[in-house]
């Protein structure tokens, strides 16, 4: 049962005619309502997706294989921006784990429009509980870590560049910081490429590091998706 969600997010598209009604958005523009499908690599083998309904709402999904990774949510777009709600899940390098649930929103922002580069500001608050791993102040012959479970809530601020280089080409970065109850704090940090082939279909390359009260990452990742 706990595959059958994904399964019917990312096979819908194969079923359902599905209406692209701003084709001149950006692959990569956070604000776009779109049905799509993909799969990517970033120390593990991920599957995404969403599903529009209409032209201002779409569910989403992306999970890795086995299910240790992996996120649910829905969006509503409006004149000022789009709103996001999402669970999903988490492991860090260190062997922390952890469970979010968050409602944030992206926004561009008009001001910084020069013509070449789109400016997205995103902000959000959001509910985390997992673990995080701690050393024993005393060794054992049968373990060094013991696992610390954590609750908190927060809130983040980030921004999301865009920058088109030519048709096909396009640049992005993005960074955010969050702030929680229970000394909770985090930070990421990514840049990427996008090329645009033909037949709505587009690979994505990007890098991203993070610091977080449950643990780190740091990734290099490749995604192609195709849009319908």
């Amino acid at each position: 049962m706990r595959y059958l969600l994904p399964l019917l997010l990312l096979l819908s598209p194969l079923s359902l005619s599905a209406k692209q009604p701003e084709t001149e958005k950006l692959a990569d523009d956070p604000t776009k309502v779109i049905t799509r499908i993909g799969a990517g690599y970033n120390n593990t083998l991920k599957f995404n997706g969403s599903l529009a309904f209409g032209e201002k709402h779409k569910i989403s999904t992306n999970f890795n294989t086995d299910l240790s990774e992996w996120r649910v949510g829905g969006s509503a777009l409006f004149d000022v921006g789009i709103v996001n709600f999402n669970l999903s899940r988490n492991e860090y390098d260190d062997g922390g784990t952890k469970n979010n649930y968050s409602v944030g929103t992206f926004m561009p922002i008009d001001a910084f429009d020069t013509g070449e580069w789109l400016v997205f500001g995103m902000a959000g608050v959001n509910y985390n509980q997992g673990e995080t791993t701690q050393e024993q102040e005393h060794f054992t012959p049968y373990q060094e870590e013991i696992m610390h479970q954590s609750t908190n809530y927060g809130g983040y601020l980030g921004t999301l560049l865009l920058r088109p280089i030519t048709e096909r080409w396009t640049f992005k970065a993005f960074g955010g910081l969050g702030r929680g109850s229970n000394d909770y704090e985090n930070y990421w940090l990514g840049a990427g490429m996008s090329y645009k082939m033909p037949k709505q279909q587009t690979i994505n390359v990007s890098y991203i590091t993070s610091e977080d009260s449950f643990g780190s990452q740091s990734r290099l990742g490749v995604n192609y998706t195709l849009e319908f």
